[in-house]
């Protein structure tokens, strides 16, 4: 099922099925799973800010229509952070990029809770990310519905029993869907992401991708998060996230083909081209260029 469906809310207007949409991520952590954490030791609040715009500006050079902002790092594992050391690392880099990116990009958080979304969006963001699908703080509709801002709702598998894959992250995200509907999210506000790696085994990453286009039964626009994934690198026989560029190309252009609608990546470079390419296969948008 393709979308023909559109999604609205400010200055912000996105239409879906037409062409894949780049997300490029900004890590404000020094522990990323993918090694491009921008925060270090040492480094200064401003220091902070100023690679996070130099690192956005170039996405959005690219070819992002995303910026992604993240100051928790959601590896397995990973140490919790408080709700002030994330406020502390994505506030001050959300206002900075919503005064130096053009007016059309959407600035992203991505947070499960409540206070950071809330305090984000305040700043400049456009958009709620949750890895939890609005179940880990029950405070998070609100946030969603008061700002009147778009959610990706996130399958997390982590902790849940599981019998086919594709079947759990339908009912996951169906779930999800009718507490946003509930709450008075609307409709056209739902993104859904299947949660690639979350709670998840390699094989059934595979899986997932495989059968991805069933998502699409759910009727919302699909986000997929595949960049430089573990389950890349273990394929790819034990590659580090520095090598995956080539594994993640590959995800990113059979997710397109699958129906995928915003993909969410690094190496936003590289993914544009994938993505330019891919839609003008599968969706047959393209622009020639006058050299051969």
């Amino acid at each position: 099922m393709s979308l023909s469906t559109s999604t609205s809310w400010g200055t912000h207007h996105l239409v879906w099925g037409e062409r894949t949409y780049v997300m490029g991520i900004v890590n404000v952590t020094p522990d990323s799973f993918s090694g491009d954490g921008i925060s270090i030791p040492d480094l200064t609040e401003v220091e902070l800010v100023q690679r996070a715009v130099r690192q956005a500006k170039a996405f959005v050079a690219e070819g992002a229509t995303f910026i992604d902002v993240g100051g928790e790092s959601t590896r397995p594992h990973a140490p919790a952070v408080s709700v002030q050391q994330e406020l502390d690392r994505v506030l001050p880099v959300i206002q900075a990029l919503q005064q130096q990116l053009p007016p059309e990009i959407i600035l992203s958080i991505d947070t499960y809770k409540a206070e950071v979304a809330d305090q984000a969006l305040v700043a400049g963001a456009s958009l709620i990310n949750d890895i939890w699908s609005l179940r880990y703080d029950p405070q998070m509709v609100e946030v969603a519905r008061h700002h009147a801002v778009p959610v990706v709702l996130m399958a997390n598998m982590r902790g849940f029993a599981r019998r086919d894959i594709v079947s759990d992250l339908l009912r996951f995200l169906s779930q999800s869907i009718e507490q946003a509907l509930a709450a008075g999210i609307p409709w056209d506000h739902l993104i859904v992401d299947p949660g690639i790696g979350f709670g998840t085994t390699p094989e059934e990453d595979l899986i997932i991708q495989r059968r991805l286009g069933e998502l699409r039964a759910l009727g919302r626009p699909v986000l997929l998060g595949t960049s430089r994934k573990s389950h890349i690198g273990r394929i790819l026989g034990g590659l580090p996230a520095s090598e995956r560029l080539e594994g993640t190309a590959a995800t990113v252009a059979l997710g397109i083909a699958q129906g995928a609608d915003i993909v969410r990546v690094h190496d936003v470079k590289a993914m544009m081209r994938v993505v330019k390419m891919s839609d003008a296969i599968v969706r047959g948008t393209f622009e020639l260029s006058v050299n051969p």
